[in-house]
């Protein structure tokens, strides 16, 4: 989506504060691209340890414990606790390293559960990334209305009569678009004619503020935890279920408070009116709650629903007001991308669980249509509105979001691989509206006007060379750097999801105190640096949350095709990686990228090209591969493995004969290359131990009867293939050496081995 990059799409966790000998650059993208000339700089200090209080793995060798974070070394630990088992997931805490050891030293805090088991993966991933799990506190819970009906129509009557809160209820048509299911439902439509023919559309946001009140237990929850997660299987609330799904969530039907913004536009050329946006409290009651398929379904009803004073049915209505939206909709987002505002894209993917066991049946790609983009202009609208009214009342103290224009050397990646993957396209990155232009053309370029897929992919790796936007207050930032780049938006701030982000809640008390309906907070007029805390905490929380979001579509997907191996899927060529000679591959109907190890008879000829047997392959070409999972030692879960299918394969085994996409196979057949040559009567070697003196000592000369000590004697292997036994007449000494005979023929030896005493 448009907003992509606004959801922090490319984030990186926060790295240890060190002190270096030299300066190093600020690396907030995991995947920025390489700078033509590398910087070196040493460690010379520790000044602070960035550790977290927990970590999570297996243990090992009774001493070891083994994070699930690869980027992290083995932990040694004093002891094995007795009830903690081979395959048990645990947590381990750092307590120092010393200068002197290659690894670090902790101890054992407590036993998560059986690895592999959902349940138990979930709670450790929410772990890693520090989410907040634990059930909200009394004293939290008591801050709420007691349970029961509130009295919004009391409430709402006080509200008004002292000026603070106007009654919609009967004089707008409002409506909620979301996804289905969705119960925490904090942002509704309306669009009402005027008389001048100009269409007034209010964009309704739940009025979280109502009941979260400032320095409240409540409040002060909300503001640690900074922001819901959304799991495949779950939603973790940053505010109680009461709230999120009750009180303040804007439900069909139903009396409900809202923060509303209301932009009269010009329905002819998408204007806004100049002067004619306001900002108020309301009382509003949804006359329906529709899902994106609902709306489309309207969007794509040619019935005629012009002229609402004729109509008398609430649906039709609804539908009226669906249809007017939708057109100024699309204005809107033409003015936008004429402003220079960039529509990118994510491999996102959506599962379908078992309502029995919770365990995923299907994947795909999200499907987007209409009525999603229709929600999406007016939540940027509104957003736009709310930050230019909150900065033009506190210019030092507005909490906005900026998205910093990328330098010039970060599109490198881009440039090149549409320059190798489309026969030529020329990307001029020199500022977001040249970038918009040259994406649009991509799709209308040779290769991609027959492949639509190559413009996605091209707008994922756009995508991956920009930052990701951050809050700030303004008074920290210049104002030249206050621009939102993927938006094309002079300022920008989050207002539209309270329910969930705590940084909307801080924007609905700075706008609150700019229209005069509440003092400005006490906090934020005695120490004005309060809010620029609060922005780099929330921008951790927000990174932590994506992070989770993503290990949990991780751990579905390798749970989908532990179940159901695919073969012979369609991917894309993403990327060429000649020093490790190596493919890596994006599958779109999965969202599953992986690399491609290649055999040693490969060729590089040029960047993002590689030939493999005489088969060329270059950036966005089409591969067809088999996606299973492989076990590994410490996660029964295993891991994705996309490798080649067996049509694929055939370059990689150097085949002669020709198939019909003019790949060669060989002349052999396939009898020859998987059995083994006929076996000649030779004499068995026996698993010798070597001396520790001599490495090249050569072994006794075996006698007739029993083996000497020492010696592994191999028996008839088992009926498993490639597995045999070997018999250790006596246990030597700890250390000794074993040399392990095996087959010359390398097309024979499939190990590793393993060996157990």
């Amino acid at each position: 989506s448009s907003s992509a990059l606004d959801d922090d799409t490319t984030v990186k966790k926060e790295a240890p504060l060190v002190a270096l000998a030299a300066a190093e650059d600020d690396d907030d993208d995991e995947e920025e691209a390489t700078p033509q000339k590398k910087l070196y700089a040493k460690v010379v200090g520790i000044v602070r340890r960035n550790w977290r209080q927990r970590y999570c793995g297996s243990l090992v060798d009774d001493r070891f414990f083994v994070p699930v974070d690869r980027r992290l070394p083995k932990i040694r630990i004093p002891s094995r606790p007795p009830y903690v088992a081979d395959d048990d997931r645990v947590a381990v805490a750092l307590d120092e390293w010393p200068a002197d050891s290659r690894l670090p030293r902790g101890h054992y805090v407590g036993r998560l559960g059986k690895a592999g088991d959902v349940a138990v993966e979930t709670a450790m991933l929410l772990e890693e990334h520090d989410v907040a799990t634990a059930e909200f506190t009394p004293q939290v819970l008591a801050c709420l209305p007691p349970k029961g009906d509130y009295d919004f129509a009391g409430k709402a009557a006080a509200a008004s009569a002292a000026g603070k809160r106007l009654d919609l209820r009967e004089s707008l048509v409002v409506c909620s678009i979301d996804p289905p299911n969705c119960r925490d439902i904090d942002d509704a439509l309306s669009c009402d004619v005027l008389e001048d023919g100009t269409w007034e559309v209010g964009i309704h946001i739940a009025d979280v503020t109502h009941f979260c009140e400032p320095g409240t237990p409540l409040d002060v929850e909300a503001s640690k935890r900074g922001t819901s997660t959304y799991l495949v299987d779950r939603r973790l609330d940053m505010l109680p279920k009461r709230l999120t799904e009750e009180l303040c969530s804007l439900r069909a039907k139903v009396d409900r408070f809202a923060f509303s913004v209301f932009v009269t536009l010009d329905p002819k050329s998408g204007d806004v009116v100049v002067g004619e946006t306001r900002f108020a409290k309301t009382f509003i009651r949804s006359k329906a709650a529709l899902t994106y398929h609902e709306a489309q379904m309207m969007l794509n009803d040619d019935t005629d629903t012009s002229g609402e004073s004729s109509e008398s049915s609430s649906e039709s209505s609804v539908q009226a007001s669906v249809k007017r939206l939708a057109a100024l909709a699309r204005l809107l987002r033409k003015r936008r991308f004429a402003r220079g505002a960039l529509s990118l894209a994510s491999p996102e993917v959506r599962f379908e669980l078992s309502n029995e066991s919770d365990s995923p049946t299907d994947v795909g790609a999200y499907k987007l249509v209409e009525a999603n983009s229709t929600v999406e202009e007016f939540m940027l609208l509104a957003n736009i509105c709310v930050a230019t009214k909150i900065l033009e009342k506190y210019p030092g103290l507005a909490l906005l979001r900026n998205h910093p224009e990328p330098p010039g050397d970060r599109f490198a990646p881009l440039i090149e691989k549409a320059r190798i993957g489309l026969s030529g396209l020329t990307i001029d990155a020199t500022s977001n509206k040249t970038l918009a232009k040259s994406l649009d053309d991509a799709a209308a370029f040779k290769e991609g006007a027959d492949d639509p897929y190559v413009d996605r992919l091209l707008r994922i790796v756009a995508t991956r060379c920009m930052a990701p936007a951050r809050y700030f207050r303004s008074a920290d930032v210049e104002e030249g750097e206050w621009r939102h780049y993927g938006l094309a938006a002079r300022v920008y701030t989050h207002f539209t999801s309270p329910i969930r982000r705590y940084a909307d809640v801080i924007v609905h008390r700075l706008l609150s105190a700019a229209i005069g309906l509440a003092p400005l907070t006490e906090e934020f007029a005695k120490d004005q640096k309060t809010i620029s805390t609060m922005a780099n905490h929330l921008n951790a929380k927000s990174k932590n949350a994506q992070y989770a979001a993503r290990d949990s579509i991780a751990l579905y997907t390798r749970l989908y095709f532990k179940d159901h191996p695919q073969t012979r899927v369609e991917a894309r060529v993403f990327d060429v990686d000649a020093a490790s000679k190596s493919v890596i591959v994006l599958v779109p109907r999965f969202g599953v990228e992986a690399k491609l190890r290649l055999s040693s008879d490969v060729d590089f000829p040029s960047p993002q090209t590689v030939v493999v047997d005489g088969q060329t392959y270059k950036v966005f070409d089409t591969l067809y591969v088999d996606v299973t999972v492989r076990p590994l030692q410490h996660d029964p879960l295993g891991e994705v493995r996309v490798v080649l299918s067996d049509d694929q394969q055939q370059h990689q085994r150097g085949e002669t004969t020709t198939t019909a996409t003019g790949a060669k196979k060989s002349s052999k057949k396939e009898e020859d290359i998987i059995s083994p040559p006929p076996k000649k009567k030779t004499t068995t070697t026996p698993l010798v131990r070597r001396s520790s003196t001599s490495r090249h000592r050569r072994p006794p000369r075996r006698r007739e009867g029993r083996p000497p000590a020492g010696v592994l004697c191999p028996p008839a292997p088992r009926k498993r293939s490639g597995e045999s036994v070997w018999r250790l007449r006596r246990v030597p000494r700890r250390g000794c050496r074993f040399v392990v005979p095996v087959a010359r023929r390398r097309s024979l030896c499939t190990g590793p081995f393993f060996f157990r005493c």
